[in-house]
């Protein structure tokens, strides 16, 4: 998923960064509200991991404001206030869940999946993508190839959700670099080809027809 982090506290917020990142998530940060709800209001995110108290412009006005343009982006609120009336606040702005401070990570995860999945099965969005007879499963997040199971490591598998969604479409380093590893600069490092490679290994080796190809000087394509 494509998470956006909205949280002041800079220890707060590489915790838990570092964290969604280790889940193979592409994660965007704004320290403060005014940035965030820029950023929420004019990119698409899967989530939203969304501080109560913040400067500029705080989390329920955020909360409220995305909400009040129509959108239905999953949103984790986190605060310090943990009393009734507090979470009813938050939940009636418009949050789909409320994690009070101080919080374990793997809750944290645990609940921005289970509101992600709540999100994917009732909008729009498939919750299975299928190329050809390779198939991935977003909310059990299995990954198949006829009948043989793939195991994937959490970026392999967000590499491939990627592709599958752009499939038969050419891919550019620089999409991989945003969508895939929230790199927004070229890190001249050749992450991409080890982990396209290790991919390819996974999906294509012992089937007839590869379905992961390289377009010269372009970047890739999944698709038959």
């Amino acid at each position: 998923m494509r998470i956006l982090l909205v949280e002041d506290d800079p220890h707060t917020a590489a915790f838990i960064a570092k964290g969604l990142r280790e889940d193979g998530h592409a994660v965007d940060h704004a320290d403060n509200g005014r940035d965030g709800l820029f950023m929420a209001t004019t990119e698409a995110y899967d989530a939203l991991v969304l501080d109560r108290m913040l400067p500029g412009v705080d989390g329920l006005t955020l909360l409220k404001t995305v909400r009040g343009a129509g959108s239905q982006v999953p949103v984790l609120l986190l605060t310090a206030l943990g009393d009734v009336d507090h979470r009813v606040e938050g939940l009636r702005a418009g949050a789909d869940d409320y994690l009070v401070k101080p919080f374990a990570y793997s809750e944290l995860s645990a609940r921005l999946d289970s509101i992600a999945r709540r999100g994917a099965s009732g909008g729009s969005e498939p919750t299975k993508l299928r190329v050809a007879d390779l198939e991935l499963d977003l909310l059990s997040r299995e990954a198949r190839r006829g009948d043989k199971r793939i195991e994937l490591q959490p970026r392999e598998f967000r590499l491939l959700e990627y592709l599958m969604k752009q499939a038969e479409r050419v891919v550019t380093r620089t999409m991989l670099l945003e969508a895939v590893w929230d790199y927004h600069f070229d890190p001249q490092t050749n992450v991409i080809d080890v982990h396209i490679s290790r991919l390819r290994q996974k999906i294509d080796a012992g089937f007839p027809k590869p379905l992961l190809h390289t377009v010269r000087g372009a970047g890739y394509r999944l698709g038959t």
